[in-house]
């Protein structure tokens, strides 16, 4: 891609210099005299960077660098002095430019400093591509995806939620599983109607019955009250039960009379009650295989399975990785009321290679974290949550370069560090006798190579 720099500099053979040696670059190189002039030539033309002196005549590089950043606060400027003191430096990072560049410039600096500069410009314009996706892809229930077997999914999902039909979510923990059932509820005729979740594997076996079906007083021990069941309060609307593979077998009889009858008794009762639900249910447990072992019903496995919804795991959607990132980014950073502009490419690159466990809820919260602990604008590798990382790399061979060989070294006594610091850079700093600076350098320079997991990290079976 070719990129237009405009060097504005009141010396000619220092504007001609650095314009040559830009355009073998292969640069766009444009020319202004004063800052006047450069302001005059940002309004007309598109401009990528722009190399500004900072003491000249009139209008100064201080006043320049305000005017651009109230046209375009995206354009960056690159500020070029002769006076390269801290305290010009400071002033002028507190102006708002991208970088500091001293007279007489040493040219393969410059090269450097450009590259940042149009990395970020590039960095810019990938986020507000996603953010335009974004946009795009919220279709179904507001479910970001582009990804072709999510959508042919949803597709299915879709086309069930005008019917009052049964409903079976297949996935993983975290593939989204109850978001699809809320969707397939918002776009159903029910949609004014009670949506009533439930979580049948985080209830005691003991009180499922009664939590789906309701009691009445005196029906157990503790039961000094009637009480409503999921069932009723979903009456004229949706009921989700997720991990339905873990109702237990007494409960799955009862589960099986109230589809086929439309009504139920509550637990001590002798009269029915009639309840008009429509019923989704969820589980990542293989009931063919359940089914077989005798622990679950096959004549309810029939009922439940009419429209069947396959949801893949985020590792087989890898394009949805960069949607789904930049979308939790925009939600947290707003939450947290911080300004962030995206992620840097080391921290995409990590995300999209990684595999997520804990699939789209693991990468929500790991995009929240590194939202609240973030120090810069841009999410960088060595802000990604350490913990959600795979296991370290094996032993080095005989086969790598000896700069390889320190390079695990050096890893494994980081990795070491963190883990003993449960994750902690600063105490893991002061372990291996370096400066928390030091050791950001080093998990930014090893990015997603360096490899670290926490010994309080959780696995991620809960997570969705």
């Amino acid at each position: 891609m070719a990129y237009t720099i405009l060097i504005v500099d009141d010396e000619a053979a220092q504007r001609t210099a650095l314009a040559g040696f830009l355009t073998k670059k292969g640069y766009t190189v444009l020319q202004s005299d004063s800052a006047e002039a450069a302001l005059a030539r940002i309004q007309a033309e598109t401009i990528d960077v722009v190399l500004s002196d900072w003491r000249m005549p009139g209008m100064d590089g201080t006043q320049l660098l305000s005017a651009v950043k109230e046209l375009n606060p995206d354009l960056d400027v690159i500020i070029m002095t002769a006076y390269g003191t801290l305290e010009v430096a400071v002033e002028a990072m507190k102006e708002g430019a991208l970088d500091f560049v001293s007279k007489p410039i040493d040219l393969a600096q410059m090269e450097l400093v450009l590259a940042k500069a149009l990395e970020r410009k590039q960095l810019i314009a990938e986020n507000e591509r996603l953010r335009h996706l974004i946009g795009e892809r919220l279709r179904f229930g507001g479910i970001i995806t582009q990804s072709e077997s999510m959508q042919k999914a949803l597709s299915v999902a879709s086309r069930a939620a005008a019917s009052r039909t049964t409903v079976l979510i297949l996935g993983e923990s975290g593939t989204g599983k109850e978001l699809v059932a809320k969707a397939i509820h918002l776009a159903s005729p029910r949609a004014q109607k009670p949506f009533i979740a439930v979580n049948v594997a985080a209830l005691p076996e003991t009180l499922a019955e009664s939590e789906l079906f309701g009691h009445e007083k005196g029906a157990f021990t503790g039961a000094d009250k009637m009480r409503q069941g999921r069932f009723e309060a979903a009456d004229g609307g949706t009921l989700f039960i997720d991990e339905v593979g873990d109702i237990p077998p007494a409960v799955q009889a009862k589960l099986l009379r109230v589809l086929q009858e439309r009504q139920l008794e509550r637990l001590g009762a002798s009269q029915p009650i009639p309840v008009d639900v429509r019923l989704i249910t969820a589980t990542n447990r293989p009931l063919e295989t359940m089914i077989k072992e005798k622990t679950f019903r096959e004549d309810l496995y029939y009922r439940l399975n009419v429209v069947r919804v396959e949801l893949p795991p985020l590792r087989q959607r890898k394009k949805d990785i960069p949607l789904l990132a930049e979308h939790f980014l925009k939600m947290f950073a707003s939450e947290n009321e911080k300004r962030m502009k995206g992620f840097t490419r080391e921290a995409m690159d990590f995300l999209i290679k990684y595999d997520f466990p804990g699939n789209v809820r693991e990468l929500q919260h790991l995009v929240e974290q590194a939202v609240v602990l973030s120090r810069d604008e841009w999410i960088g590798a060595g802000d990604l949550p350490l913990s959600t990382t795979l296991e370290d790399a094996p032993e080095t061979d005989q086969n790598r370069s000896f700069t390889e060989r320190v390079e695990a070294f050096e890893k494994r006594l980081i990795v070491e560090a963190l883990q003993n610091a449960d994750g902690v850079q600063s105490r893991a700093a002061r372990a291996l006798g370096m400066s928390e600076r030091h050791l950001r350098y080093k998990l930014k320079k090893y990015g997603n190579r360096i490899n670290v997991r926490s010994p309080s990290h959780k696995d991620n079976e809960n997570i969705i």
